[in-house]
């Protein structure tokens, strides 16, 4: 496979979810690939001259690029056989749709660390518990979000979901005591290899440290 596919360079930064989407997607294909990890503080010049956005991930394809984590996505997928999509072309758009959602639950994550004081902190929790249980009454099948085959969609999820491997060493956020699908979903995919190699080894120190220099209200509760 790996003499038929262009050279790839993913362009990252080590505690970004959507890095991780594109990564998760490079290892359940088994791709060849290049991984270059930036400073998201100090971005290089040739960075910026090649993100429209200044945002990863950037995907490297020979001499084109590649910006957007669920066009890089699809991209990947549809290189390689065995999709990550369903055939079904609405079962297909509705995957896209919760794609999106899991956006939307990303920002929200955003705002919850980034919450300046308890209040705020707590609207942002409780937001986010208004979107996990949208995602509970969809359904779940068990063990991903489609049945036995891992999709995209997963890709999506599983960083959203390891952002609170993080958020449970400093405080009990119990956002998924009462969703018991997507706790399962949430163990099942931290089960998954292509996951748990996403990150850097130090995945789990770095976030903490970037957590506790936020000057929010969950950085106060961070030891």
């Amino acid at each position: 496979m790996g003499t038929s596919l262009p050279h790839l360079e993913l362009v990252s930064h080590p505690l970004c979810p959507y890095v991780q989407r594109a990564v998760i997607t490079l290892l359940e294909k088994q791709i060849p690939h290049d991984r270059t990890y930036i400073d998201l503080g100090n971005k290089p010049d040739w960075f910026l001259q090649i993100s429209p956005l200044g945002k990863v991930p950037l995907l490297r394809v020979d001499d084109e690029v590649l910006f957007e984590s669920a066009a890089i996505c699809e991209y990947l997928d549809e290189i390689t056989p065995g999709s990550l999509h369903p055939a079904n072309p609405l079962e297909r758009a509705k995957h896209r749709a919760w794609i999106e959602f899991g956006s939307s639950i990303l920002n929200t994550i955003a705002g919850l660390y980034n919450a300046p004081e308890q209040e705020k902190f707590e609207q942002k929790r409780q937001e986010l518990l208004d979107r996990f249980a949208r995602i509970e009454s969809n359904g779940i099948s068990q063990p991903y979000f489609a049945g036995a085959a891992f999709s995209l969609v997963d890709a999506v999820y599983a960083p959203i979901f390891r952002y609170f491997n993080v958020f449970e060493d400093a405080i009990n956020l119990d956002c998924f005591s009462t969703f018991p699908d997507l706790k399962r979903w949430r163990q099942a995919l931290q089960a998954r290899s292509s996951v748990q190699n996403a990150v850097v080894e130090e995945y789990h120190q770095r976030l903490l440290a970037f957590l506790k220099q936020r000057h929010s209200y969950l950085s106060t509760l961070i030891n």
